[in-house]
């Protein structure tokens, strides 16, 4: 049973969400020693930015108002390629990205999206807060970017459409499908037959409205939040990939903050990740009902034959060869035997 707790916390991510949405988090402490920036692609009303105004609050308060946390949630510093760009220069001082984004900069930041590897969060967790997400976050500090040590959570991703029910891999073939700019989730969508295009996430809802593609994968929790239903017809519940978000900081800019800074921020983050896993989880648990009352229908495909389907086709041999066996090694340690 969830605790009250919980339950309101989901309450409250279902109410804003159907409202309209936010700007800016205000944030605004009077005389902030140090003022630092945090982006991210989400609506305002997803988990994610719900948790990151209780960080903000929490690192002023910690802090004695030393430090103004300010949130740009849905794209407002620019797209994800954009942000990139802006953390590793020191224009923006966070930035949480997907593992599979990230990889246009670090490609090994994607070995957490293989498709289908992971069956559950037990094994998710076990991974990221292992040796899968320690081998990660040291390709991260080989560059100008560091990564906090508790992943955030985006959720098992699933696949919908405007124009027809997917069961089978047969299902998509010639589909025009939305993915995000990503090496690994292009190569593993036409392993599947499917014929994909990068659109970063801020314009996914007009390609989708105009029918640039016909269909796209997300999260539950980011389908609701960020009204893809309204655009979408079906949901084919394949659970084909885990997806996260690394809370990434800027090395010269986060050094510049005293010992005692750097540790409130460095809690506060960690924490407030913890959190949000749970929220992710409990949300997409909560979300087919209110989903399928907006319009949206949903089928269970059997993940076995897509999972074929990539073995079948050398997608897991191809990318343990761009990974290398050591790294294929740690991944299957906590997956199994992949292909």
């Amino acid at each position: 049973m969830q605790s009250k707790s919980r339950r309101d916390f989901l309450k409250t991510v279902s109410s804003v969400a159907m409202t309209a949405g936010m700007g800016a988090v205000p944030f605004q402490a009077h005389a902030a020693e140090f003022t630092l920036r945090y982006a991210n692609n989400l609506p305002a009303t997803h988990p994610m930015n719900l948790r990151a105004k209780e960080m903000a609050a929490r690192i002023a308060s910690e802090s004695k108002g030393r430090v103004d946390l300010q949130i740009y949630p849905s794209s407002q510093l620019g797209s994800d390629t954009d942000t990139l760009s802006q953390i590793r220069s020191g224009a923006v001082d966070f930035f949480t990205l997907s593992p599979l984004i990230l990889g246009t900069f670090i490609p090994a930041a994607q070995i957490s999206g293989i498709g289908f590897a992971f069956k559950d969060y037990d094994q998710v967790w076990r991974a990221m807060d292992g040796d899968l997400g320690a081998y990660v976050r040291k390709q991260i500090d080989a560059t100008p970017l560091f990564a906090f040590e508790k992943i955030w959570n985006g959720g098992f991703r699933q696949i919908t459409t405007s124009t027809k029910v997917l069961s089978t891999p047969e299902d998509m073939q010639g589909m025009k499908l939305r993915v995000p700019p990503s090496s690994l989730w292009t190569s593993m969508f036409k392993a599947l037959g499917a014929a994909p295009a990068s659109v970063n996430f801020s314009e996914t809802y007009s390609a989708l409205q105009t029918h640039i593609v016909e269909g796209q994968e997300n999260p539950l929790s980011i389908i609701y939040t960020a009204k893809l239903y309204e655009v979408q017809k079906h949901c084919a519940l394949t659970n084909h990939m885990w997806d996260g978000f690394w809370f990434l900081g800027n090395k010269e800019s986060f050094d510049r903050l005293p010992k005692d800074i750097q540790q409130i921020v460095r809690n506060a983050v960690n924490d407030s990740g913890v959190k949000q896993r749970q929220d992710v989880q409990d949300l997409d648990m909560n979300l087919r009902g209110k989903l399928t009352s907006n319009g949206l229908s949903f089928n269970e495909p059997n993940a076995d034959i897509f999972r074929k389907k990539l073995g079948d086709g050398g997608f897991y041999q191809e990318w343990q060869k761009k990974f290398g066996p050591q790294e294929w090694a740690v991944l299957e340690k906590y997956t199994g035997k992949l292909g």
